[in-house]
């Protein structure tokens, strides 16, 4: 098959086209690399405003006085510039409803053509999409990436990116995207639970993380224990990394001839990954039901990580608790108690790094997952009933 997906968050889609080749498929990755991150892909459509700090500072003003993003513009020509590019495909899968990161009525009017000179196209529910939002803002989730501004709605202009979702023009553009697509997969258990029961959904795939590439790291834990914090600024208060590094000051107090700990900001993808690789335990994020795609790569290297780990989560993969990764709760005692047991038992620490690799390899090995996505794909044809489904109306 041919197959074209469009935009990349995490590197969820480049593991996923390794995968996929893997099994003989023609794959071809449209996107930006995701701003700083800089992942891979085939055409590239990043921003040049992005690139330069004298027109990011004038973007900037613009949002805040005019509420005029040319990034926004700019990715709508990008695209655009590659629609004739963009045909024979079999098969098209967006990363998400925003997969674009352009104005709803420019990505609706590019989706149309491009749905309209190829055969079938997927929505991928990964990050915070219309149905996710509603569902957290609800207060159907004991937490969610939503909670902090549940909490305190005074930092709305944080959640701007989040909240858009709910937006009248966002809700069109999920809308068109429901309609015209053959139905929608979640990437993990934060949106497999708002989505459950819906007509369009198709179930829940594991991300993929390519193990060949991913090297297994034997923890030595007879020296100092290293913690490492890598923060987003960008997403850091809908992850919760303040819970991890007011933790964080009370553990280098109490343990500082016994850990080394290491906080970063914003670095680029490559360089991240780097930094932890002689880490024993990351810090991820807090407010999650799942692993998102940092932790699952740092979990394959055999790092012991504190992330999302629910009981929805342990149920779903038949799992004890803190046998394959820590469960992060909004709770500094938790935590501290949490990284105390590690630090004071270490052979905890190379129990679950075995663990973590095993579940890797057993869950979302990319080969595996690629066979999943090839097989909801080809039963949901043109032919299939979800063509053409509209959402409820409440939702």
């Amino acid at each position: 098959m041919n197959i074209l997906l469009v935009g990349e968050f995490s590197r969820l889609h480049n593991s996923l086209k390794e995968g996929l080749e893997k099994s003989g498929h023609n794959v071809t990755l449209i996107g930006s690399g995701d701003g700083f991150k800089g992942f891979n892909v085939d055409i590239d459509v990043s921003s040049k405003i992005k690139k330069s700090k004298i027109l990011s500072l004038i973007n900037s003003m613009f949002i805040r006085f005019f509420n005029l993003d040319f990034i926004k513009l700019e990715n709508a020509f990008y695209y655009n510039q590659k629609i004739n590019q963009l045909k024979g495909f079999d098969v098209i899968q967006l990363i998400n409803e925003d997969a674009l990161f352009t104005y709803p009525k420019f990505q609706i009017k590019f989706l149309d053509k491009l749905f309209s000179q190829n055969i079938d196209a997927f929505l991928l529910c990964c990050g915070n999409d219309y149905i996710s939002v509603k569902y957290a803002l609800d207060g159907k989730l004991k937490h969610s990436s939503m909670t902090s501004y549940l909490e305190d709605q005074s930092q709305k202009k944080r959640f701007i990116y989040a909240l858009k979702y709910i937006t009248p023009t966002y809700k069109k553009l999920h809308h068109f995207i429901y309609k015209n697509t053959k139905g929608v997969i979640a990437s993990d258990m934060d949106y497999h639970i708002p989505l459950k029961n819906h007509p369009h959904y198709l179930g829940l795939i594991p991300n993929p993380i390519n193990v060949d590439k991913i090297e297994y790291i034997p923890l030595k834990t007879n020296d100092k224990i290293n913690i490492f914090h890598g923060i987003n600024s960008h997403s850091s208060i809908k992850k919760g990394n303040k819970f991890f590094t007011e933790a964080l000051f009370i553990i280098k107090k109490k343990y500082e001839n016994k850990v080394n700990i290491i906080e970063t900001t914003n670095l680029p993808y490559k360089e991240y990954i780097n930094i932890y690789n002689n880490a024993h335990i990351l810090l991820d994020q807090i407010y999650a039901y799942d692993q998102g795609y940092n932790a699952l790569e740092a979990m394959a290297k055999g790092k012991v990580v504190f992330t999302g780990a629910e009981q929805e989560w342990l149920d779903h993969y038949n799992l004890e608790e803190d046998t394959v990764a820590i469960n992060a709760l909004p709770d500094v005692n938790y935590l501290v108690n949490k990284l105390e047991w590690l630090i004071e038992n270490p052979d905890q620490i190379n129990k679950i790094s075995k663990n973590a690799r095993q579940f890797i390899e057993t869950h979302h090995d990319y080969k595996e997952v690629a066979k999943q996505y090839l097989a909801t794909w080809q039963n949901n044809q043109s032919s299939s009933c979800f063509s053409g489904i509209i959402p409820n109306k409440e939702e």
